[in-house]
């Protein structure tokens, strides 16, 4: 039995209860402790002698932590204050920049302003001379230049085109506000935006000034081939004038020329417009005297039958001097005043019949006879073109027919010189 016992109880580690005695004198006492509560209490205190340890790392290591945890802020502290001064100079830089960029585009729009400003008040200036010569820019296109120069003088509405085209263009009319450009439009989000619009504002200005340049020297050597058109003009028209025995207009006789050269003087325009001014003078004075003289033709589309010089008397049949022409016109085809002037007499004169007389200035006088009715009265101003009466065959006549003389200090001259020079006179007259 008893080995059985033992045999069950093999290989199995005896629970003993500890016994803890305490001895006085004569009294003794014990205390039984169980195994499970000297685990407890060990388990206990090992929990304790833990939390000390860690209650004496925390107070020991505490100040490192701490020291260390305030040494990453500051660091962390300075990174941003660095970052925010380095963004800080960059908004400074770019700020300047922009402020720089906007104080240069200023600069320039005010000085294409400037420019441009200057080209309109021009339209100003040549406006008179337009006025001067009749020209309206809205009736007349602007030429198309052509290579091939003509030997001949160009045609005088050649001329009032070009002047028309110099009046009517756009930089002269235009308002300077059209050319406008708001600097405040070219500030960018971003540095590589700013460069990019600052050098396209760069190409634009350049653009824009080189144009305005540009026209400002086209209208300087425009104006200067009007003048000398002008001046070739008028001194054609006292040519012509001069070649056909007729009084010459009061003008100086002055000679120009020299090869051409792009004007460089800022004040080339004025200079330029001066000189514009005096050939337009001088054109205006050679066209007012020519328009003065019996240039123009009494009855348009009518046949001479009898010229200026000795022919045979109708009448008497015997060799007679005819002091003028004669154009067969039926009975009241109207008869015009061949130059501007002061009727001297209108009504009958002897062989004339009726007969009207006009006062042409320097000298000349023209008669238109045999009318069949009178129009005008004595001290009539009268314009070339007018008409003065109607033809008929009243006085010393065969059939109805216009009698036309031209006289010089009250002597009879040969109409036909005067009437081959309107022939050359006429497209050099035309002003509008």
């Amino acid at each position: 039995m008893s080995q059985r016992q033992d045999s069950r109880v093999f290989g199995k580690k005896p629970k003993h209860s500890h016994t803890i005695i305490f001895a006085s004198g004569e009294s003794v006492r014990h205390v039984t402790i169980r195994p499970w509560v000297a685990g407890l209490v060990m388990s206990v205190l090992g929990v304790m002698a833990i939390g000390y340890l860690g209650a004496t790392s925390y107070l020991v290591l505490r100040d490192d932590l701490i020291g260390a945890s305030m040494a990453r802020q500051a660091r962390m502290q300075h990174a941003y204050e660095d970052r925010i001064a380095a963004l800080r100079s960059q908004v400074d830089r770019v700020t300047s920049r922009q402020l720089l960029d906007q104080q240069l585009m200023e600069e320039k729009v005010a000085e294409l302003i400037a420019r441009q400003n200057a080209l309109s008040n021009r339209h100003g200036k040549i406006g008179p001379l337009l006025d001067r010569v009749g020209v309206s820019p809205s009736q007349v296109p602007i030429p198309v230049s052509n290579p091939k120069k003509q030997a001949a003088l160009p045609t005088v509405t050649a001329k009032t085109a070009r002047l028309a085209a110099l009046a009517s263009s756009p930089t002269l009319i235009a308002e300077p506000t059209a050319a406008r450009i708001n600097p405040l439009a070219y500030a960018g989000s971003n540095t590589a935006e700013r460069e990019s619009v600052g050098e396209r504002a760069d190409r634009i200005f350049s653009s824009v000034t080189l144009s305005l340049k540009s026209i400002e020297r086209e209208q300087i050597e425009k104006m200067q081939g009007l003048a000398i058109d002008a001046f070739e003009t008028a001194s054609e028209i006292d040519e012509i004038i001069k070649s056909a025995g007729l009084p010459r207009p009061a003008i100086g006789d002055s000679a120009v020329g020299g090869p051409f050269v792009r004007p460089n003087d800022p004040n080339a325009f004025e200079a330029t417009l001066d000189d514009l001014d005096q050939a337009l003078g001088r054109l205006d004075t050679v066209r007012r005297h020519a328009r003065k003289l019996p240039i123009g033709i009494p009855a348009p589309g009518r046949e001479i039958t009898s010229r200026y010089g000795n022919r045979r008397d109708p009448f008497l049949g015997r060799l007679a001097f005819h002091g003028g022409i004669d154009f067969r016109t039926p009975t009241g085809t109207p008869i015009l005043a061949t130059g501007s002037g002061v009727v001297v007499h209108a009504g009958r004169n002897g062989g004339y019949g009726k007969m009207v007389e006009i006062d042409h200035g320097n000298g000349i006088t023209t008669r238109y006879a045999h009318l069949s009715a009178v129009e005008v009265r004595k001290g009539d101003h009268v314009a070339i073109g007018v008409r003065i009466g109607k033809s008929g065959s009243t006085g010393r006549s065969t059939g109805p027919h216009l009698h036309y003389e031209v006289r010089r200090n009250g002597k009879a001259a040969d109409p036909m010189r005067f009437l081959k020079a309107a022939k050359k006179l006429k497209p050099l007259l035309v002003s509008n």
